[in-house]
């Protein structure tokens, strides 16, 4: 039996991206996303309670300075492709190479390592388009001493009132240490998860009301989409609730115990998430069902009344057919009223088999 030949251009749709891994040596800090030609640029916000600095670095050695000040310093890094300088600041913080081959791996599950100097958090932050299209991007945190390194592939991003509570030194986050920044920002990329899961609950009850109504065809294919946007969702934002309840448990130094507060505030979101999304993945799916159903019960409509039309319709055809045959001597055929009087019966049939489908409430 001959083998039928893969034609890749045809078949395969997407880049595979895993194959720049392969034959590496793990450690190797290797860029995992599409976005090779994205900005580069690393900014720091450096604070205290009464002390407030921010700015673009020219390059990533300028960074190397904040790491054992008496202040908290965000570094942000913002796009991921530049492997060679994110390894320069990997290295001088003392951090794993396996942490930065998971930094920069835009595969990777979201998750949460403990190390003795450093936290490692991965995530994805998710929001819309001005189109309402669905955007993932990978976003790392290492909490440090003093210090949290953000890693994120493009420049939009979910950290506006972070930002502002900075420099406008609202709330307590100007009093806190580098922990409770991370917090923060954890809290930022989960609290964006809530305006994302209310987009999707209006669109489902949308197009439930257009399904209820109105089942067009081409409702088929946004339900289809809904449902791969919530397993989206769902594939990105599950493992959440586990690092958060991770993050509550930890007895790591970094954490104080009035960050784990905090933290425990972020487990409860997170469940809060976790139900959500399974509520719109069953309503996903009912979604289809409903709409199959209604389909269904459209064309039983349609099949009711053509089945309807040909019970009138066969008797009526009979009678026809009976007097429509070319015998001479059928005695009807030479009766002068003979055409009326059929008329009449087929008239008559007619209105008792309406009658009798009204009393079947079958019309």
């Amino acid at each position: 039996m001959t083998k039928r030949k893969l034609n890749l251009k045809d078949k395969i749709r997407r880049p595979f991206k895993s194959i720049q891994k392969v034959g590496k040596a793990p450690g190797t800090v290797t860029y995992m996303g599409l976005r090779k030609d994205g900005t580069y640029k690393v900014s720091v916000t450096d604070y205290a309670d009464d002390f407030y600095q921010a700015e673009t670095l020219a390059k990533v050695e300028d960074a190397f300075k904040f790491r054992d000040t008496d202040t908290v310093s965000w570094i942000n890094v913002q796009g991921l492709s530049n492997e060679a300088e994110i390894e320069k600041l990997g290295k001088y913080y003392n951090i794993n190479p396996l942490v930065l081959e998971d930094l920069v791996n835009t595969n990777q599950r979201p998750k949460v390592d403990e190390y003795d100097d450093y936290v490692f958090c991965v995530l994805k932050m998710l929001y819309l388009d001005d189109n309402y299209k669905l955007i993932t991007e990978h976003v790392a945190l290492i909490l440090t001493e003093h210090a949290v390194l953000l890693f994120q592939e493009v420049e939009d991003d979910v950290f506006k009132g972070v930002r502002e509570r900075l420099a406008n030194k609202f709330g307590r986050i100007r009093t806190r240490g580098a922990d409770y920044l991370f917090f923060a920002l954890i809290d930022a990329i989960i609290d964006q998860y809530f305006v994302i899961l209310e987009e999707l609950t209006n669109q489902t009850e949308l197009l439930e009301e257009r399904v209820y109504n109105n089942p067009e065809q081409e409702i088929a294919s946004n339900i289809q989409a809904l449902r791969k946007e919530v397993l989206a969702i769902r594939r990105n934002v599950f493992p959440v609730r586990e690092i958060s309840n991770r993050l509550v448990k930890t007895d790591h130094r970094l954490f104080h115990p009035e960050t784990k507060l905090f933290l425990s505030d972020v487990n409860d979101h997170s469940i809060q998430i976790h139900e959500t999304i399974e509520m719109l993945r069953e309503m996903s799916m009912s979604l289809m069902e409903m709409y199959m159903s209604n389909v269904s019960n459209k064309m039983n409509e349609v099949m009711k009344v053509l089945t309807i039309m040909a019970s009138i319709f066969i008797p009526l055809t009979f009678i026809a057919g009976i007097y429509g045959m070319n015998f001479d001597y059928m005695p009807e055929l030479h009766n002068k009223y003979s055409y009326f009087i059929v008329l009449g019966i087929m008239f008559l049939i007619l209105v008792l088999m309406l009658v009798y489908f009204k009393r079947k409430k079958w019309l």
